[in-house]
């Protein structure tokens, strides 16, 4: 027999999830609200591409004889916006454009899984669609650099070089013997629900550029915060970091094709391993081979881009007036 105490205790835990429920649905409701409210107040800043049915943002800056185009790495929220001091200083000398994959920036979300054929194929599609010609200087940060040896590979006629910006390559978890990270599948609820809105906005710093002040306006900074409200954790950013390893293992026996020139900037190593491996040593054995390679360690973040983009760009505009 239930006691009155116990009665008004499973009332009061009652109680407890029913508000629990109804401030999730007011967090659901107010983020779908405010998601709709910020699509409409700040648009792309490039161009929309249709690509397999769905829109991908496409943005160019800058006039010259060579195209550079941006790859980012997984979870860069807003490429375009990551990557505007870089995009800046090298648009001075070069066409630079930014391919915002999907579930990125603002490019839409897919239902295509994240293989390293169909995001390269989105990226030829949406460069097409663009009226963006070849052949295209690709300039990959982290995981994308796996597209790009794909790209390389497939369609060694599009590519007329590759530098990469501390780029992954498809025998870096062998060479260390490690394993690629995933993420839980349940992440991918964060962002609809208005989850990854609640945290971008009481920790925004977070998920912002470690830079010196005035590197990044302040309108971006507020459009990247913005954007990663909408974005950051979305199922096609989860699936594509657990979809690394197959993508690894199906460019593992790759390399840059012999005649490719190739440019690869890393933060400096301190890690201490114990068989003297660093990623220096491990891009040394992907390009030392190539007639025209170059391998820059600078002082920095993985996101290289965000503090060095001066002599970056000056690189690699020397870089690529040798070929």
């Amino acid at each position: 027999m239930v006691t009155r105490k116990k009665f008004r205790f499973w009332i009061f835990i009652r109680n407890i999830l029913l508000i629990f429920i109804a401030m999730f649905l007011v967090l659901i409701i107010f983020n779908q609200v405010m998601g709709a409210y910020e699509k409409n107040k700040y648009p792309p800043l490039g161009q929309l591409v249709e690509v397999d049915g769905e829109n991908m943002h496409v943005y160019t800056k800058g006039k010259g004889k060579n195209t550079i185009v941006l790859l980012s790495g997984a979870g860069t929220a807003a490429p375009v916006l990551d990557y505007e001091p870089l995009m800046n200083e090298m648009a001075k000398n070069n066409k630079v454009v930014v391919v915002e994959t999907f579930g990125y920036g603002w490019s839409d979300i897919t239902n295509k899984e994240r293989t390293v054929e169909n995001i390269v194929e989105e990226i030829r599609a949406a460069l097409k669609k663009a009226n963006i010609e070849g052949p295209y200087i690709l300039m990959p940060h982290s995981v994308s650099g796996i597209y790009s040896m794909y790209y390389a590979n497939k369609y060694p006629d599009e590519i007329k070089a590759i530098i990469g910006i501390d780029c992954t390559l498809p025998q870096m978890v062998k060479y260390f013997n490690e394993s690629a990270r995933t993420m839980p599948q349940y992440l991918s609820v964060i962002a609809p629900t208005g989850i990854a809105r609640l945290a971008v906005n009481m920790n925004p710093e977070k998920y912002l550029p470690i830079a010196d002040k005035g590197t990044y306006s302040d309108d971006n900074l507020k459009m990247t915060k913005i954007i990663s409200a909408w974005s950051l954790g979305n199922k096609n950013i989860v699936a594509e970091v657990n979809e690394i390893n197959h993508n690894i293992g199906k460019t593992m026996d790759m390399s840059f094709p012999p005649d490719m020139p190739v440019m690869i900037f890393t933060p400096k190593d301190d890690r201490v391993r114990e068989d003297g491996k660093t990623k220096v040593s491990f891009y040394q054995t992907q390009i030392s081979h190539l007639p025209s390679n170059k391998l820059v360690v600078l002082e920095g973040h993985h996101y290289l881009h965000w503090s060095r983009y001066k002599e970056i760009c000056k690189t690699v505009n020397d870089f690529i007036n040798t070929f």
